[in-house]
């Protein structure tokens, strides 16, 4: 609320030095939040020129990035935020992210773009989102912040249940699918566990018992002689065998999410 651009009461966090005489580099040096693209996939082109706008009107200093999900520009002058400002919405087509009390930017994983184990796309409801809430994110009205974030699979790569109030998990409703033939693979040792994690530590042949079923956190799944067997009904979707397995099981193909609310 110290320092703003026209129109907007989020997107920069007011920075002033208690002691601008004996630190007059310093004495503004407000931080400016920028919306990023969806899946923080950014040309060559729009890179260089954010950080030419950047040389242009502030220190040069970036957070690539924030925990808000926002590019973090460091350090620019009060006089220069409407100039920085112009020239980012004008020139580049992209807008302040949020700070203050409101809807903060939302952010998602890379998503189906390129993860195989994404269950949703987490990129178009982010974007979707994003400019359907617009007012939301620019002008603070709430008594506090609130973010949207979104994951594509239970291994949550944006830390959407720890960090957000409205976190979207992707997850399926049918069973894992999997291929007893790449099973005996791993329990063999002829496919690497946890996709070569584990090479050369302590922890010496993949033990399926030890490092998939003992793991299961309601310990759905057995073996019955050379096959896994698991209870799906009892399956909780938090991917653990997935992830050590990747060759042998996969996520269910009736695929949708999980809409987890509250702070």
């Amino acid at each position: 609320g110290i320092v703003g651009v026209f129109g907007y009461g989020g997107g920069i966090v007011g920075r002033y030095s208690d002691v601008p005489d004996r630190f007059p580099g310093v004495e503004h040096f407000h931080t400016v939040r920028v919306n990023r693209p969806s899946g923080l996939y950014y040309s060559t082109k729009n890179m260089r020129a954010l950080m030419d706008l950047w040389d242009k009107y502030g220190s040069g200093m970036t957070n690539m990035h924030g925990s808000t999900g926002d590019m973090i520009l460091l350090g620019t002058r009060t006089e220069n935020l409407e100039l920085l400002f112009w020239d980012l919405t004008h020139d580049l087509d992209q807008d302040l992210g949020g700070s203050g009390s409101n809807l903060r930017t939302p952010s998602c994983c890379l998503g189906e773009s390129r993860c195989e184990w994404a269950c949703y796309d987490t990129q178009d409801i982010c974007y979707h989102l994003t400019m359907h809430y617009q007012d939301e994110i620019h002008r603070p009205a709430f008594p506090y912040k609130f973010k949207f974030k979104f994951s594509g699979c239970a291994n949550d790569c944006v830390a959407a249940i720890a960090r957000s109030d409205f976190a979207v998990i992707g997850t399926w409703k049918d069973d894992i699918q999997i291929d007893q033939a790449a099973v005996k693979e791993y329990i063999a040792g002829n496919y690497p566990a946890n996709g070569g994690a584990h090479k050369g530590s302590r922890l010496g042949s993949f033990d399926i018992q030890k490092e998939v079923i003992g793991l299961c956190p309601t310990e759905c799944m057995w073996m019955e002689g050379d096959e896994l067997k698991i209870d799906n009904a009892e399956c909780n979707r938090c991917m653990h065998c997935i992830n050590v397995m990747p060759r042998a099981l996969r996520p269910g193909k009736q695929k949708g999410a999980t809409i987890c609310i509250g702070a």
